[in-house]
């Protein structure tokens, strides 16, 4: 006995079309994924990485021209007087290690700023100490909170961040498109703010990834969310169902392997390392340790580049909303057309398409199947 009548082969073509037509979306992200995460970390080797050399003597500055001159690059050295100044530059970030040579050699790290290249400076002078016939002696003059021991907790707090924003991006401009952009602004900026929360409950009482400074990291995770929520609420606005695909290239395949959380540009390719001195996750990432960890040395900049990316936001927002009110105003004067809901006053519903046979209200989108597939694109990582 038949199960029911054969779907026609006019529409399984129809539906093979529609579901190759969006694997291109899934597709694209694995291409553009590989491409950012295998080229930013696949091979880190150090370029320019400053280091001082401690001494004023001839024997110390002989000992960094040597350094200098096998690291082919790799190390930019300098020597400096004292242990102090030393210290110094690594509480500023302006060197990464500092070697005080002699019969008990010291290396001083600060792997709160990095601890991938904390590790390669280790390295480095664990072989110079051995050559010397002396075992190396480390100190960690900027050591991570307990719960964060690698240094890395900030970079994958970011990234919790980072989902939580530009996933919401999807649910606001697909779910929410009937909504006025005001409406949908103002959900991207609650939205931002109950995600930025969630942030300070993992930093600090769930996995203590900082002991102190949670007000300053809450505000940093707000500036951060809301200004990706605001970009891609604006941007959905041209890119519709390509949207996610959009903000991800922008706050994961360029935003994760240039914010510095895993290795600092001075230990990736050039591109990544440009990207770093003006991507918001870079801001974040190097906010959060200016903040917690170097008694906010340099934070005004890297707030400076949150509050700009935020700016961008908004003014993704307002030349969204002068195009849906362009929109608008061409369905008015167009008969027979449908607008676009995303471009109404809250509460309006759109006008009866010509042709089509579409009641009042209902989205020119269909039955809101490309919705549900954008917001089912977003989870991805």
């Amino acid at each position: 006995m038949s199960a029911g009548p054969s779907a026609a082969p006019g529409s399984n073509a129809g539906a093979l079309r529609h579901v190759l037509s969006h694997l291109v979306t899934p597709l694209l992200m694995c291409v553009g994924m590989g491409l950012a995460y295998l080229g930013a970390f696949h091979a880190p080797e150090p370029h320019d990485l400053r280091v001082d050399v401690v001494g004023s003597g001839p024997s110390a500055q002989v000992l960094a021209q040597t350094l200098q001159d096998k690291g082919d690059g790799a190390l930019s050295v300098r020597t400096v007087t004292d242990r102090d100044t030393a210290v110094d530059h690594l509480m500023t970030q302006q060197s990464y290690g500092a070697y005080l040579p002699g019969k008990s050699p010291e290396l001083l790290v600060a792997t709160a700023s990095s601890d991938t290249s904390a590790t390669v400076v280790q390295k480095v002078f664990t072989e110079v100490a051995a050559g010397q016939g002396a075992p190396l002696d480390v100190t960690d003059v900027a050591p991570t909170a307990d719960g964060d021991p690698t240094g890395q907790g900030l970079f994958f707090l970011m990234v919790a961040v980072s989902i939580g924003s530009y996933a919401s991006v999807a649910v606001i401009g697909g779910a929410g498109a009937v909504l006025a952009l005001r409406i949908r602004a103002a959900l991207a900026i609650g939205t931002s703010f109950v995600v930025s929360l969630i942030g300070v409950a993992f930093a600090g009482p769930v996995f203590g990834l900082v002991d102190h400074g949670l007000g300053g990291l809450w505000a940093m995770a707000w500036l951060y969310s809301a200004g990706i929520l605001l970009v891609g609420v604006g941007l959905h606005t041209f890119l519709k169902r390509w949207t996610t695909l959009g903000v991800m290239a922008l706050f994961v395949m360029l935003n994760f392997t240039s914010s510095g959380g895993i290795f600092r540009p001075e230990l990736q390719p050039g591109f990544f390392g440009a990207l770093h001195s003006f991507w918001n996750g870079a801001g974040f990432v190097e906010g959060l340790r200016s903040h917690v960890y170097f008694d906010g040395y340099g934070l005004g900049g890297h707030v400076l580049v949150l509050a700009l990316w935020f700016v961008v936001g908004l003014a993704a927002v307002g030349v969204a909303g002068l195009a849906e009110a362009r929109r608008l105003r061409t369905a008015a004067v167009t008969p027979g057309t449908t607008a676009d809901p995303s471009a109404l006053p809250a509460g309006a519903a759109p006008a009866a398409g010509a042709g089509g046979g579409a009641g009042a209200g209902a989205s020119p989108r269909g039955d809101g199947a490309d919705e549900e597939e954008e917001m089912e694109e977003a989870v991805g990582v």
